[in-house]
């Protein structure tokens, strides 16, 4: 995703939009008045599942931290400006609504949810093309590069990984109504975290 402040900003009140929606089902839902085309997800999680999200998202980035520094490519990370955390946090919300929402098979057994997990979150982890994908200066017009080697085989094993967790948070026994709200702070966690590490190896390189 390209940092542009204009393009930033568009995300991001998508998402706090989108938000704003998914709340407003959730408060119908708990006035006894439910929406009957609500976003999936929109009920109430105990605090517990929040907090195991949030925890097992932020373990995750430091595996992956550490798989970079093992492999000495923790300076081949790309660098974003501040304002970008803000569409890091936007895509906490949308990513989460249209895989962990809608991407995913239920009420056909516990098979089809699980097959459907495992695929979508392979899914999940290809379109993150930016991780595999070299696009020159010239833009798209010019060709593109297809990137194979360890530090691109580590980072879509680790969406993947991200992706079964945040699958995990929604559909574990304790999140009973499987609600997304644990998916939203979990993936908002570790987007916040991956920013942490970036700011903290010098690769966050201004405010905009």
């Amino acid at each position: 995703m390209s940092d542009s402040p204009l393009l930033v900003l568009i995300v991001f009140a998508g998402a706090a939009y989108l938000a704003k929606l998914w709340l407003d089902d959730l408060r119908a839902g708990r006035g006894g008045d439910p929406n009957p085309k609500a976003l999936p997800g929109a009920t109430t999680a105990p605090l517990a599942a929040v907090l195991a999200g949030v925890i097992g998202a932020v373990v995750l980035v430091g595996i992956e931290t550490a798989g970079e520094l093992a492999m000495g490519v923790s300076e081949e990370q790309t660098d974003i400006t501040a304002v970008f955390l803000l569409a890091m946090i936007g895509a906490g919300i949308i990513e989460e609504v249209i895989f962990r929402g809608y991407f995913v098979v239920t009420g056909k057994g516990r098979t089809a949810l699980y097959l459907s997990i495992l695929g979508f979150s392979l899914l999940f982890a290809l379109l993150h093309y930016q991780y595999y994908v070299e696009i020159p200066e010239g833009g798209i017009s010019e060709g593109l590069t297809l990137v194979l080697d360890s530090k691109t085989g580590w980072s879509l094993l680790l969406l993947f990984l991200n992706s079964l967790w945040f699958y995990t948070v929604r559909f574990f026994k304790w999140n009973p109504r499987h609600s997304l709200l644990p998916c939203f702070a979990a993936h908002i966690a570790s987007n916040v975290a991956v920013f942490g590490v970036k700011l903290a190896q010098g690769h966050v390189t201004g405010l905009y």
